[in-house]
């Protein structure tokens, strides 16, 4: 069953733009999680911000995001005040270049999403968009907001709608020459051959089972054992989703010639 969408925006290449929807690619819903519990009443044990000082606790209200610049010395910012540093990529998504689909090392790649069309008056400049990548052989490359910080992304035509990956920063990625500059480059010709004989013996076709959990599966039957001495708990119904706003029709080749146009008079006047 498909989610609910997390984020709502535009999908923007040149003057083709339309309304998209994105949600997460993976869940995480399904793991065990356990709450910490009091064992003599049954209750959740629950936490609260304290003053490290005082010792008493702080009410929403009066919290705030501080920045060290030193030891016990930090900058406060308030959550309005961080709301206001608005980006245009909180709302957008403007493909600024594309590179080779098969340019980019997997260890860049850090949380994907399915990125959908919002509506069906969007379904064609999604469609062209996508089609293009597909034919071209190329990804696009944007910017996004997520979680109030503006991240590197990449968009990859994945049957009918687009893959997005979210990147990790250039910083977060640590040089392998670091790691394996040591390590002798030579290898045994004798048992090459045999090493390859046992890969092409446990070489299968990829199936999601190959990363299952033995673990959580074994606290799932302890749950389940734990359960039947229990009482059903009743689930509360969740709200429906809003629909999205319809967007203006417009004709996708008329935009098309526009852009191809525009960028033709920007070379020209550089």
């Amino acid at each position: 069953m498909a989610l609910r969408p997390y984020w709502k925006g535009y999908l923007k290449l040149s003057l083709v733009t339309c309304p998209v929807e994105m949600m997460p690619a993976t869940s995480e819903s399904e793991k065990v999680r356990f709450h910490t519990m009091n064992k003599e009443t049954g209750n959740r044990v629950m936490a609260q911000y304290v003053d490290s000082v005082t010792g008493k606790p702080v009410p929403d209200s009066k919290q705030g995001k501080g920045y060290a610049r030193g030891e016990d010395d930090y900058v406060v910012l308030t959550d309005d005040e961080i709301d206001a540093v608005a980006l245009d990529t909180v709302k957008t998504i403007d493909i600024s270049r594309f590179v080779p689909a098969d340019s980019i090392p997997w260890i860049y790649l850090e949380k994907p999403h399915y990125l959908t069309p919002g509506d069906k008056v969007g379904d064609e400049a999604f469609s062209v968009i996508r089609e293009a990548m597909k034919a071209s052989k190329v990804v696009g490359i944007s910017k996004l907001v997520v979680g109030r910080r503006e991240r590197a992304v990449v968009l990859e035509p994945r049957d009918n709608g687009i893959l997005l990956w979210t990147l990790r920063f250039g910083d977060e990625v640590r040089p392998e020459g670091d790691y394996f500059e040591d390590i002798g480059e030579e290898a045994d010709d004798d048992a090459l051959p045999l090493v390859r004989k046992l890969i092409k013996q446990k070489t299968k076709a990829w199936s999601p089972k190959m990363v299952s959990d033995p673990i959580q599966d074994a606290l799932l039957a302890l749950i389940d054992e734990k359960k039947k001495s229990l009482k059903p708990v009743k689930k509360t119904k969740s709200k429906k989703s809003e629909p999205a706003a319809a967007s203006n029709v417009v004709n996708i080749m008329d935009v098309l010639r526009k852009s191809i146009e525009r960028d033709e008079k920007k070379k020209k006047a550089s």
